[in-house]
Order: structure tokens, then C-alpha cells, then sequence
């Protein structure tokens, strides 16, 4: 076994309150000792001593001055260094590992991406840790490792297992620990919706949102949901799945036999069977290119899909009532293509206004996937679990 190595533990080893100093600068942005105490509940003494700390082990920064107010003085923030760390993010998906390295502010400084030689456990593992130390030698201080994957995970107290992993054909696989061996770095491991709307709501769209939820489309219809300002995990271990809500009773029969559900026209494999002929199978793009030009049976199966997405981000958001739905994944294309019908979709569904509904459209790519991997490992070193 490969020991942790003893540097990547170094910082922070800072009692709970300093973590919660640094995670709230994290999220929200420089601010005055005066604010952070205020926010945090905390004496100013008590800021004082803490922030102190920080300021001497590297991590914050006292920064200029500025107007917080109408009235009073302006007050010195306090900034996080950026260089203070670095993470290493993974992002696996059926054939390809992508990887980045990120400051502790989760900014992107170094990126790789390349195919998976085979998804064979032991070599995955081999070339995640091959990966993980071309990166390392080009960045220093590298305290943590988060990889994603879609597929369901299990903790039980302890490190993370692969329950089932559909794309990598793996199962009961003690994915956190064997990294932990293979890279010697601490490791985090979760599910990929989930690892995207954590890093979301701690680094993007949904920085400092009390509710969030993150709806993906593509090979998978998937959800993230953040509620009182938490990420909501599931009793046993469950991504959030949208596939079955249902859209029409007298609709096509998905892959696991339900019909009428969203997987039936949303799932890309089921959106190019509808179009497939005995000439052949278009692939995503082209199908989008025929509904664009007019053409009616492409036009019918993205509309379908597009009012099918509306109904899905309707549903959410009847359930929670988010300050803000982000939608994304490599199926995002089909909210601009069927835009209309995707509306007919919400408006048929979502009990209130429409128009109240904040909907961010962010088409990221699988860097940014792996960007909130590191973000995983960012969460897990401040939070004190790494």
C-alpha cells in the first residue's frame, strides 16, 4: 500500500471555526473581518485570533480597503490566496479520462485529457495515477485528489465504493481507497451530477444560492439538488434520476420498459433510434442540423424531446422551488433547437409562473466536469473530511 504522503495533510489543520472563516470567503467573495464575524456569529475578538492564523499559514490575505457601507470607514478585506493549494480533478466517463489541476479557488491552471486504455479496474487506476503525477510535476503543492464518475456510490462510515458504474462496466468497486494506494494523495470519489452541483453552488453559477438544482441531459437525464443552502443526498446512495418522470401514458417504451418517461425521448441513444433508418444511424449532431433545416422527422423527435425537458425542469421545480435551475449536459443543444416546445413543456408542468423561473443555461464541457472533481477534493480539505 502507498502511504499518504505526509505534505499533502499539511494545511489547514485549523480547528472548525477557521475552516468556516475560509469556506465563507470561499463562497461569498473578500470581505471585512467585521462582515465575516457578523455572518459567521462570531466575536470580533474571536475573528480577530482566527483570521490571524490563516494570514500567517498562507491562506487569506489582507487586501485594500473598500467601502462596505453608506456610512463608516472603509474596511480592509480579507482575500483567499489562490496558491495557497492545489487540487487535481478526475473525470471518467466510458472511454476517456479528462483531468485538471485547480488553485484553492478552484481556477483552472493546468488541464490533460486523453482515452481510457481499457476499463479494466487496474488499469483505470494505473493511468488515473499516471495522470494524476504528470500533473503534479508541473504543480506544486498538490494537497488533494476528487474523481466522478456517473454510477451510484456507497460510504457506509468509511471510503467511497463504486456500487455500479453502467459506462465503465464495473461494480463494488472500492474506488477511494485504491486511490488513496495508487496516488498517495488523500481521495474523494462521488457521482458526477452531484460533484457538479456541489462545485457549482461553492464556485459558479450558484455561489451562495440557499437552493439550487442542477438538471443534466445527455446519455443519462440526471439532478443535483442544493436545499438550505446543503447538498441533498440520498439515503442510500442514489444520484438524483429523472428519467421516469412521466410525459405522456401513450408515449414510446424506454430501455428499462416504462413508457411514455422522459429516458423515451430525452436519453440521446433513444432521440437517434427514433431517427434511425435502414440507411442508418445519424449521430447528435446531424440530427440536430435535420431539425434545424426542417426536416419533419427530425423536427417531431426534438421537438418531443424539447417539450419532454420542459416537463423534467418543471417537475423539479415544483418539488423544491430553486432560486435557480441550472441545466447542462452534452444533450443541452435541444432547449435552443426545440426552445418553444421546451416551454410548452414547463408551462404544462410548473404549478407557478414561468416566467418566475430563474433557468441558467450553461453548456460545459467535460473540463469543467473535471473541474468540480477538484472542487470535490477543494470541499473535502476545508470541510476537514480529506
Amino acid at each position: 500500500m502507498t502511504e499518504v504522503r505526509e505534505e499533502a495533510y499539511a494545511w489547514p489543520r485549523r480547528p472548525a471555526a477557521s475552516r468556516d472563516v475560509l469556506l465563507e470567503l470561499l463562497v461569498h467573495g473578500a470581505m471585512p473581518r467585521s462582515e465575516l464575524a457578523e455572518r459567521l456569529g462570531l466575536s470580533r475578538p474571536t475573528m480577530t485570533r482566527l483570521t490571524r492564523g490563516l494570514v500567517e499559514a498562507g491562506v487569506l490575505v489582507e487586501a485594500e480597503t473598500e467601502l462596505r457601507t453608506a456610512l463608516g470607514r472603509p474596511s480592509e478585506l480579507l482575500r483567499v490566496v489562490p496558491a495557497a493549494g492545489h487540487f487535481v480533478g478526475v473525470k471518467l466517463t466510458g472511454d476517456h479520462l479528462y483531468g485538471v489541476v485547480t488553485d484553492l479557488t478552484a481556477s483552472v491552471v493546468g488541464t490533460l485529457d486523453e482515452p481510457l486504455t481499457s476499463t479494466d479496474v487496474t488499469s483505470v487506476l494505473a493511468q488515473v495515477a499516471d495522470a494524476v503525477e504528470r500533473l503534479r510535476r508541473r504543480h506544486r503543492r498538490v494537497m488533494a485528489l476528487g474523481l466522478t464518475l456517473a454510477g451510484t456510490l456507497r460510504r457506509d462510515a468509511g471510503p467511497a465504493v463504486v456500487v455500479e458504474s453502467m459506462f465503465l462496466r464495473w461494480a463494488d468497486v472500492p474506488l477511494e481507497q485504491l486511490l488513496v494506494d495508487a496516488t498517495g494523495l488523500p481521495s474523494v470519489v462521488e457521482n458526477d451530477v452531484q460533484a457538479l452541483t456541489a462545485a457549482e453552488h461553492w464556485f459558479g453559477a450558484g455561489a451562495g444560492l440557499d437552493s439550487l438544482a442542477v438538471v443534466t441531459v445527455g446519455a443519462g437525464i440526471g439532478c443535483g439538488l442544493v436545499v438550505h443552502g446543503r447538498l441533498v443526498r440520498g439515503a442510500h446512495g442514489l444520484p438524483g434520476q429523472l428519467g421516469h418522470v412521466l410525459v405522456d401514458p401513450s408515449g414510446p417504451v424506454c430501455d428499462q420498459g416504462h413508457r411514455g418517461c422522459a429516458a423515451a425521448y430525452l436519453m440521446t441513444a433513444a432521440l437517434l433510434d427514433h431517427l434511425t433508418t435502414p440507411e442508418g444511424r445519424p449521430t447528435f449532431d446531424e440530427a440536430l442540423a435535420r431539425a434545424r433545416a426542417g426536416d419533419p422527422a427530425a423536427v417531431e423527435v426534438v421537438d418531443r424531446a424539447g417539450y419532454a425537458l420542459g416537463v423534467v425542469v418543471g417537475t423539479v421545480a415544483n418539488v423544491v422551488d430553486p432560486q435557480k435551475v441550472l441545466l447542462t449536459g452534452e444533450g443541452l443543444p435541444l432547449h435552443e433547437v426545440a426552445a418553444a416546445r421546451f416551454r410548452d413543456g414547463l408551462a404544462a408542468t410548473y404549478a407557478s409562473d414561468p416566467d418566475r423561473l430563474v433557468i441558467d443555461v450553461q453548456p460545459f464541457d467535460f473540463g469543467e466536469w473535471a473541474r468540480s472533481a477538484a472542487a470535490l477534493a477543494i470541499r473535502s480539505v476545508v470541510q476537514g473530511t480529506a
